[in-house]
């Protein structure tokens, strides 16, 4: 299957600078050593960024008008045959990304690995964060002013399957639990395991559906395996558990779709080593891509 890398260089669905510089940094690292075909693009360099925590619809016009582009791009791929591996940016470019996709397969399933559930609203939002809103706005739930552009399907919510959440606000439970979202915490991986949860997670997301997209958030990983992210949480899964969670997702390869690699931010990091994660999850994605 040909493969495209798609950089999205966007951090403006968070206060903190320097996920934007993220895509470029891996692309760059990939194609050093792949010969893949990439294209990246940036925010606007003069758009005079909000970091107001007051500011309830921080850069939403901004981002929705990034993200249209990047939709218009990943459609463009997909309808030409090209399996779309993502590279952010904060998680709010996955809203163009997985809508891409969903306009191309017309149902699709979803699994959101990632340290938070990304299930605020405009109502619920305490701090203007769009990266927060993210998988809302993918699910169609409110937060309908984030996917103006796409005229398809939303993801179904049945077949959406969150991964490894531990940090879930009172408000965000509300809006998942009417929503019907099945959330798998990190309490649940430390219970069960991670590669029975993995197995679980593609029933459901498969179920009825033409595919599945794959959204990895580094957040997922605890703070001190993946230091380069914007807005680091308390804990996260193991380096080891990162590996296993790779590998289930590449056994599953035939039902996936497209992929996402989010939240990488180099400014953050530390001795490279979200850097050098986040290139070796990439790797394995396009080698076994390649094979598919």
């Amino acid at each position: 299957m040909k493969t495209i890398l798609i950089g999205a260089g966007s951090d403006l669905g968070v206060h903190v600078d320097g996920a934007k510089l993220g895509p470029r940094r891996l692309i760059t690292d990939l194609t050093s050593f792949y010969e893949k075909e990439s294209v990246i693009i940036e925010q606007d360099p003069s758009i005079i960024k909000s970091r107001s925590l007051a500011d309830k619809r921080k850069n939403d016009i901004e981002i929705v008008k990034f993200n249209k582009n990047l939709y218009d791009i990943e459609l463009q791929y997909l309808e030409d045959g090209y399996f779309p591996i993502t590279i952010g940016g904060d998680s709010s470019i996955a809203v163009a990304s997985i809508l891409a996709s969903a306009k191309k397969h017309e149902n699709i399933g979803l699994i959101w690995f990632s340290g938070r559930s990304n299930y605020d609203t405009l109502e619920t939002t305490p701090d203007g964060n769009i990266h927060n809103l993210s998988l809302a706005a993918v699910n169609g739930y409110k937060c309908q002013d984030l996917r103006i552009y796409h005229s398809g399907n939303s993801v179904l919510s049945r077949n959406t399957v969150i991964i490894g959440a531990s940090d879930i606000s009172p408000k965000q439970r509300d809006n998942l639990k009417y929503s019907g979202v099945t959330v798998f915490t990190l309490d649940d991986i430390k219970t069960s395991g991670i590669e029975n949860i993995i197995n679980q997670a593609f029933l459901i997301a498969s179920e009825k559906t033409n595919g599945v997209h794959i959204s990895f958030d580094l957040s997922l990983l605890a703070p001190d395996v993946a230091p380069g992210i914007s807005l680091l949480g308390n804990n996260g899964i193991s380096a080891e558990d990162a590996i296993i969670t790779v590998d289930c997702i590449l056994k599953n390869i035939e039902k996936v779709t497209s992929f996402d690699l989010l939240e990488f931010n180099p400014t953050y990091d530390q001795n490279r080593k979200t850097e050098q994660i986040a290139v070796n999850i990439l790797a394995k994605v396009i080698m076994s891509c390649d094979k598919k």
